[in-house]
């Protein structure tokens, strides 16, 4: 009998979207446990026992220091009680050994703020990426078309040409050291979703592109496109009387947020297990 695709997703400290992440993976084919960060730390846990590894959206800390920034404070000075290392070691063995990560809005921006990515040549805990104040100077919740970069490595958007996702963020502007990095990233291949139009066209027009992030870049990957991070919220979008418009037009079971984690669990059931 296979061995079950077994998911963490992570709570605590002002995350609010761990029960639609959870939900997420168990749809998908995941056996979940949701455990409080500090769970993790002070009672060390296991991360061998996963294959895949959650860090949901929320308002960590209450964004003090801009959003995530207090976390990865806390989180860069914390040693696992049970194994004695550092959370950023433990996940990147994590990923060296075929485990995948996501990171939605704050947990994006946990990913960025720990330099988990863009991770540009292998370099994890490299800082050259940040996400900050939107350009409208407001709150975004709105829904926004994205286009899948083709090339992109990343297993969680195999075989999807475009998406159709809510965003809620105050701080989704992506932006880069200086433009080589930002040219560096798009010549590997790690920018993984762009901002649309209707036409779904690559925008740099508000609302379109919600927070202005050059590029229009929605999401990353690392070099080996197994840690992912993403402004826009798929675990929001796991049945078609999510989409704003169920009542008045069909929604194709594939285009749910929900084939993310379903692309997820299928390759680690391919590839890992």
């Amino acid at each position: 009998m296979a061995q079950p695709i077994r998911a963490l997703v992570f709570s605590g400290n002002g995350i609010n979207c761990e029960d639609e992440m959870a939900q997420a993976c168990k749809l998908a084919g995941a056996q979940v446990d949701i455990v409080h960060l500090n769970q993790f730390f002070y009672q060390g846990l296991e991360l061998e026992r996963y294959h895949l590894i959650n860090f949901p959206g929320g308002f960590l800390d209450g964004d003090d220091l801009g959003s995530a920034k207090a976390c990865a404070i806390r989180l860069e000075q914390m040693i696992c009680k049970k194994s004695g290392l550092p959370l950023l070691e433990l996940l990147v063995r994590f990923v060296n050994n075929g485990g995948l990560i996501i990171g939605v809005c704050n947990g994006f921006q946990l990913l960025v703020k720990l330099g988990l990515l863009p991770a540009l040549d292998g370099n994890y805990g490299q800082k050259v990426c940040t996400l900050t104040v939107n350009d409208s100077g407001r709150f975004e919740d709105r829904w926004v078309n994205l286009i899948v970069n083709s090339q992109t490595k990343s297993p969680f958007v195999a075989n999807l040409e475009q998406l159709y996702l809510p965003v809620r963020h105050g701080e989704g502007k992506f932006l880069t050291a200086d433009s080589n990095t930002l040219k560096r990233l798009v010549s590997a291949n790690q920018v993984v979703l762009r901002y649309a139009d209707k036409d779904f066209q690559v925008t740099q027009k508000y609302p379109d592109n919600p927070n202005g992030s050059p590029d229009a870049i929605a999401a990353i990957c690392d070099g080996s496109g197994q840690i992912f991070g993403l402004m826009p919220h798929p675990e929001a979008f796991l049945h078609p009387c999510n989409h704003p418009r169920w009542t008045r037009e069909k929604v194709e079971e594939d285009s749910l947020g929900l084939v993310l984690f379903k692309n997820a669990v299928q390759y680690l059931k391919t590839n890992v297990v």
